[in-house]
């Protein structure tokens, strides 16, 4: 081999060299920002009873709907008496002292136009019975556990996901009155400890005001769904992140929403879509029509798609993703005794 062709053939392995380096560097690049795990707190868990000192209802599957706007009671149901009074329960219905809770399942439409949802009516005696956790109850990127297992470990009776925060490095967090972030960056939802809930710019409020305000949790998601009681209808190209596979959300989607009635009595709602003669979702104006008519002053919009999951006594109520399995998700919003 000459000199001549033993330096091309130099070359050209010190140029793939570098380009498979360039590559590893990128792929591990999007491996570090959206795949490993990167713990910045270890959260307390929230104080909570035990399911034995309140009450467990066994779960005999998910009831059934034939007509729209319909609710379902399994005969499945147990009285108990504890801390909170007397406890009734079955499949969709809480009753204690501090918490009443009514599941709806829902259905209108039919074939490829299906729309499945679930509402649930709560009604608290007091804000500290609506609690947050996160999953492994560490705060950071790319933490995540299913809704399930998030409120099976912390003792809850309901819960829904919440914003999914650890898929993105910006917004205002506030959970269970402690600031863990503030990158204002959208419009955010603010939990209130006299029971009250309100929409905000988190560009234009500050979270030192929020918690002067009395504040307990923020979440950052959206868009706004409600406002003053009236549904909000310019959704057009709604995104809510820059990260890596983003894309608008307006179209039909499983969803996740919250809407508030009067203070301490909230709506959470949740859709489930991309399942043929099942449910292909909602649009982001149908799910603000919805929280109208269900008489919410305001509400809005969490993390949905695969991660749209409600949680009631021991079991998912809804079917999740697109084959009815949980997808692991950032953090929960949650009812406890």
């Amino acid at each position: 081999m000459t000199q001549k062709k033993k330096k091309t053939k130099q070359k050209i392995i010190i140029s793939v060299a570098l380009s498979l380096t360039a590559v590893g560097g990128i792929l591990y690049g999007l491996a570090d920002r959206y795949l490993i795990e990167h713990v910045d707190t270890v959260v307390a868990a929230p104080v909570t009873a035990s399911k034995s000192s309140t009450v467990t209802a066994s779960a005999t599957g998910s009831g059934t709907s034939t007509a729209s706007t319909t609710s379902t009671t399994s005969s499945s149901s147990a009285d108990s008496s504890s801390a909170a009074g007397t406890v009734t329960s079955d499949d969709w219905n809480y009753n204690s002292s501090d918490i009443n809770i009514s599941i709806t399942k829902n259905e209108t439409g039919s074939g490829s136009d299906k729309i499945t949802y679930y509402v649930a009516d709560i009604q608290l005696a007091s804000s500290s019975n609506l609690l947050t956790a996160f999953a492994k109850n560490e705060f950071g990127t790319n933490i995540t556990q299913d809704t399930s297992t998030i409120a099976s470990s912390n003792n809850a009776i309901f819960a829904i996901n919440g914003d999914y925060y650890g898929f993105r490095d910006d917004g205002v967090v506030i959970r269970n009155g402690v600031l863990y972030r503030d990158e204002p960056a959208r419009d955010g939802l603010a939990l209130f400890n006299d029971g009250t809930m309100k929409t905000y710019d988190e560009e234009e409020t500050s979270a030192d005001e929020l918690l002067a305000e009395g504040v307990t949790n923020t979440f950052s998601f959206g868009p706004i769904l409600v406002k003053d009681g009236v549904a909000v209808d310019n959704f057009d190209n709604v995104s809510i992140d820059t990260n890596f596979g983003n894309r608008s959300i307006d179209e039909a989607n499983p969803r996740t929403g919250v809407g508030i009635i009067s203070p301490n009595h909230y709506v959470f709602v949740v859709v489930d879509g991309r399942q043929e003669n099942y449910s292909r979702g909602m649009t982001l104006n149908e799910f603000a029509q919805l929280f109208e008519d269900l008489g919410a002053t305001d509400a809005y919009n969490l993390d949905g798609g695969g991660s749209s999951t409600m949680y009631f006594n021991g079991r998912v109520v809804n079917s999740p993703g697109s084959k009815g399995e949980e997808r692991g998700v950032s953090d929960i919003l949650f009812i406890a005794e």
